[in-house]
This record gives structure tokens, sequence and C-alpha cells, in this order.
């Protein structure tokens, strides 16, 4: 009996080992394959926690944009990161991915061909390693995206920073344990987060960080209180921003009442960004709306577009699109957040390039105007954009809000960004906000500074964006009273001009037979400093090679002109030039130098209108004696206008 039992026993037990082996055989593991993405693809789109990709080789261009060194924020792209940490070359591959907690600064550097750009705190990070799958770890096939929408689908779409991803319903396919874990994990990982604003609802999967200061304080406020059609909120301007009990913010129209007789052409660059959440946005374009009721939009007055920014600028409709107030106010209605970064200096050298044309119905009669609104700091720099803005005619406002709390000073790209950027520093041209909620005062202010053509400094652009260098007749034959004469002629009309390095430079050469550079035009950069340096002038007594001292004055003193100044010349001479002034002239006609010949006394008359410009009759002017120079001074001027205003603005 017991030999019975055991035998049953045996062959229960060998029967169950080959049923496991055959079941072994038959259940084979699927096969992993690696996931393949594209270069512009960032980290934060994959909710997966580590995960194994394959990058496309192409990589390394600066179009696809990376934050922070060996630690990126997930805002990055994960296959230019991979090449900026060395993981990878410009031929791809594959590399591993970890996701880690965020950071509270990434710095930028530049590392195997990428340049990668400084950021302020980040919500979440990964770093990248090579492929080498870890033991008993299994990798995804597919990844999980945070949006099944495509990239440029995803533009201006919003979903909540802090929610959990979706685990896959069950009834569409079965879930997987490594599914199932991917999902847990990703949820459970902790990162640090910025403080949520009120509109942490309606900000991306990737937001920028949320300054910590007052904005959050006063947000957060604001956000935990809903206010009937018959309550306003307390300490607010009564009818400017209500909320009924759904929390949907509604506004009373806002109205500047000032019966200003303005024509500019006004370009509104508006924040976009994903930081400035969609509450704070809705409020940007109210003052919008209350600006284009203000002004009174027309052909005959002013006209007004408007570019969003956030990573790159885009134009919602320029100069032309809207010809009245009504019209305007309902295209601004439609606007649409854009998201991304805060790249302002990127908008602005956008704007001068592009907005400002013939084209776009800028008109050459109209002082140009942009208004820049920043939701606390750039992410990019501004000076430079600026200063060729200015260059080119602009008058650039700034309204700051909400700038950055003392602990965040450290993050700012630019410190003291409005001020480089603004044509002056004496706070005509910027505001700063210390609420959202108190927008809205700035409005009747605004519109009354950017309508007051008389302040407006660098729409004078005949007198504030030239290199004007004078060529000055030193030769025996002037002698030394005529010298001053003329020295005061220079003087005059020197005064006309603004001074600065930003606006009109002055240069000077003097010349006989001989030539001299007396200063160059990055030598003296104030008025005062000019003016002194041209009675320091010295008489030297010579010949007269006119020819040779425009050559020289070319290599001299127009080598070293700005890109965006315009280039003038002015000779000053009293005779007839011992060598050949066609050549020169011509050289300088080509290399786009505005040349005025003014001539004195024995001057020859046909020599003076090869030198100057085409037409000579506005170029060139002639009188009997040194003494009668001054009265040439208002027709110079105004003719330098003159020419500048009937130019077509690019």
């Amino acid at each position: 009996m017991k030999a019975s039992v055991i035998e049953m026993f045996l062959v229960l037990l060998v029967t169950g080992v080959h049923s496991n082996k055959e079941t072994s055989k038959k259940i084979k593991r699927p096969k992993f394959t690696v996931p393949q993405i594209n270069c512009d693809v960032k980290a934060g789109k994959i909710i997966n926690p580590e995960f194994i990709v394959k990058c496309p080789a192409g990589c390394q261009d600066p179009r696809f944009h990376v934050y922070g060194t060996d630690v990126y924020a997930s805002y990055s792209s994960v296959c230019s990161a991979a090449v900026h940490s060395g993981v990878l070359d410009n031929s791809g591959g594959k590399i591993l991915v970890r996701k880690v907690a965020g950071l509270s600064g990434y710095k930028g550097s530049y590392s195997n061909g990428v340049q990668s750009l400084s950021l302020p705190r980040w919500r979440e990070s990964f770093i990248v390693l090579e492929s080498k799958p870890k033991k008993g770890v299994t990798y995804p096939s597919a990844l999980t995206y945070s949006s099944s929408k495509s990239p440029a689908a995803q533009a201006g779409e919003t979903t909540k920073a802090h929610q959990r991803p979706p685990i896959p319903a069950t009834t569409a396919q079965p879930v997987t344990l490594m599914q199932l874990l991917a999902v847990t994990v990703a949820v459970a990982t902790p990162t640090i987060l910025p403080r949520p604003s009120p509109s942490a609802a309606s900000t991306t999967s990737i937001p920028r960080p949320e300054p910590v200061g007052q904005r959050s304080q006063e947000m957060d406020l604001w956000s935990a209180t809903t206010y009937t059609s018959s309550q306003n909120r307390p300490g607010a301007d009564p009818g400017i921003q209500r909320q009924d009990p759904s929390g949907a913010a509604f506004q009373k129209p806002i109205r500047a009442d000032v019966g200003l007789d303005c024509k500019i052409d006004l370009s509104f660059l508006i924040d976009g960004s994903t930081s400035i959440g969609k509450r704070r946005f809705r409020i940007q374009k109210q003052l919008l709306a209350g600006v284009a009721q203000a002004l009174d939009i027309g052909p005959a007055g002013p006209l007004m577009g408007v570019v969003q920014y956030g990573d790159n600028p885009a134009t919602h409709f320029n100069l032309k699109t809207h010809m009245n107030s009504r019209d305007l106010k309902t295209a601004i209605e439609k606007i649409t957040q854009r998201g991304g970064l805060s790249n302002v200096g990127r908008a602005i050298s956008f704007v001068t390039k592009n907005f400002f044309s013939k084209a776009n119905g800028n008109r050459s009669s109209a002082p140009n105007v942009v208004v820049v609104m920043v939701d606390g700091w750039p992410t990019d720099k501004v000076e430079e954009a600026s200063r060729l803005a200015r260059e080119s005619g602009i008058n650039i406002f700034f309204i700051t809000i909400e700038g950055a709390a003392e602990n965040e000073k450290q993050y700012v790209v630019e410190p003291n960004f409005a001020n480089k950027a603004v044509c002056r520093t004496n706070g005509f041209y910027s505001f700063h906000v210390q609420s959202w909620f108190g927008l809205h005062k700035t409005l009747q202010p605004l519109v009354k500074r950017v309508c007051d053509t008389d302040r407006l400094a660098c729409s004078k652009t005949c007198l504030n964006s030239a290199d004007i260098g004078f060529v000055i007749d030193g030769s025996s034959s002037v002698g030394t009273g005529n010298f001053r004469t003329v020295l005061q002629f220079v003087t005059n009309l020197t005064k006309e001009f603004e001074i600065s390095d930003t606006d009109t430079r002055i240069g000077a050469v003097q010349y006989t037979y001989e030539q001299r550079l007396e200063f160059g035009f990055d030598q003296y950069s104030s008025k005062p400093d000019i003016l002194n340096a041209i009675k320091r002038v010295g008489y030297w007594s010579g010949g007269t090679s006119t020819g040779a001292a425009i050559n020289f004055a070319l290599e001299q003193l127009f080598k070293k002109s700005k890109p965006n100044k315009r280039k003038l010349m002015i000779l000053i001479t009293d005779g007839r030039s011992y060598d050949d002034v066609r050549i020169p002239a011509m050289a300088a006609h080509l290399k786009g130098v505005i040349t005025y010949a003014i001539g004195v006394a024995w001057a020859a008359q046909e020599e003076l209108e090869v030198i100057a410009t085409h037409p000579a009759r506005d170029h060139s002017f002639f009188v009997d004696e040194f003494d009668n120079l001054y009265q040439y001074v208002p027709r110079i001027i105004q003719n330098i206008c003159t020419e500048f205003n009937s130019q077509p603005r690019n």
C-alpha cells in the first residue's frame, strides 16, 4: 500500500514538472523594442520615470534647447541633452534616461557643440546615461506621454502640472504589470514643485518656475475667494475686475478718457509664457482692450498691432489689420496664450526686423512705439536687442509686473534689464506694477506717454541714429580766424543732434596735403564732451588734397561705424582739390555714406556736386564768405531729417 502511494506521488511530481516545462516553453518573453524619439521631444512630456530611447542624428542643432549641465531641467530636449552630456555624438544612438527631482537653479555651459542655457527653479530634472539596462529591470517598449497630441498641437494647450498621469483603461486593453508599476512609480516619485499659482489648473505640464514672493501670496488669496456680481474684490478698483460664483472673471470696459491728438505706430509685445497663467493673461488682454478704446484707432490717428512672445514671438495682427477700435478689441479678445519661456530679447529683435515695415502698415510720418509687458523677468538678454531697436528709431516702453523676490534675483539673466532696454532711464519709459491687479492703473499714464510725441526721444531718428563725420579743410588759404568760424559751424550743427553712445555719434578729420583724425566716433559720448573737443581742434595749414581726405575718413571713421547707424559725411572746403575727388566720392557713395559738400570762397562748384550724394541740390552748398556759413545750419538739418523720413523703415 505504501509503495503504491509513493509511486503515485512520483508520477504526479514528474507529470507536473513536465507540464511546467511545456508551459514555460510556450510562454515566450516579449522582445524589448527600443522606442525612437525625435530631437525636439522634451523629457517633461514623457511620464515614465526611467526609460531607454533611440535618438536620431542631428540633435546638436541649437533649435533644440537644453537647460542645465549634467542634470537637466525636464523642459530640455532629451536627445540634445544627451549630446551635451557626451553620452551621444551628433550621429544619434541609444540612451538611458532617469528622472530625478527638480533643482533650485540650472547653470548653462557649452559642451560637445551644444550650448545649454541657465534656468531658475524647475519642478523636475533628468540625467542621461549610457544605454546599459539594469539586471532584472524591464524598460517600456512604448513610452507614456503626458498628452496624445503632437507637440505642434499642444502649443498653447494646458494640463495640470500636478495632475496624476492617467492609468490606461482595462476595457480598452490589458494593463501589464510593468505598465502598472511604471505609472505607480511616476505617481509616487517626489518632485519639487514651485508654489502653485491660482492658474495651476491652467498651466502646461512643464510650466516656467513661478516666483514665490508677493505674487504667490496675492494670487492665492484671490484664488481662494469668489465674489458675486455685486461683490467687488476687497481693495480693488470698483468695476475693474470681479468674479461670478463660478470663478470666471469679467470686467467693465477700462477707459482712459484722454482726448489726445495721437498719431503713432504702436506694437504691443505681450507675455504669453507658461508662468503667466490664464488669469493673468486675461488681465493683460484687458489692458490692451482699454488702450485700444482710449486711443481711438484709425488711419489718421494711432494704429496698433500685437505680438505675443514665449519661446518664439509671433504676430497676431499688424498695424493695418484693424483700422478701428471696435475691430481691434474683438481681435484682442480672441488671442490665446502660446506658452513657453519668456524670451523678451528675441521678441524685441523680431519686432525690429519684421514689424515696422511698409508692408505691415508702417507710416514714415508716425513715431514707432513698442510697449513690452513682462511677467517677472525675461529668460534671455534684452540689452543688445533693445539697443538695436533704439538705433532703428523705436521707442521702447517696459511694463514689468511682480518682479523677482530677493531670493530669486540670482536667477535673473540680466539684472536691471528694464533700464538697459528703454530709451531713457528717467522713469518716463518704464512702469513697474507690484501686483497684476494694479495693472489697470497704468492705462491712463501709458496712453498719455506713448502719445507725447515731443518726449519720444527715440522717434527723432534723423537726430539720434547717425554717425556723423566732419571732414574739415585746414589748408593755408583758410587762415586761423576763418578756421575758428568753420569750427563754430561744426559746433552749431552738432548741437542739433541727440549725442550719446546709443544716439548720434560725432567724429572729425582735418586735412591739408595730409590727414589727421581729430577724434573718432567712440571717443566722446556726451554733447558737452563733443563740443569741448571741437573747440580744442588746432589749425594745421598746408595744401588741399580733398580726395585723399575722403579716403582717409572712410578708413579711419566710417569703417568703425555701427551697422544700424546712418553714415553722414559733412565736408567743408574753401578751394579746389589738388587731387582727384571722383573715385573717392564714388567709393563713399557705394559704401552708403551720405555726403554733404559745403564750399566757401574759392571752392569749385562742379567738384562739390561730384562729392555730394545725389541729388546734388540737396547735398551741396556754397557761400561766398565764411561768416555766412551759419545760414545753412537749419537747411542742412532739415534736409537730413526730410531725407530720413522719406525712406521706408525696415
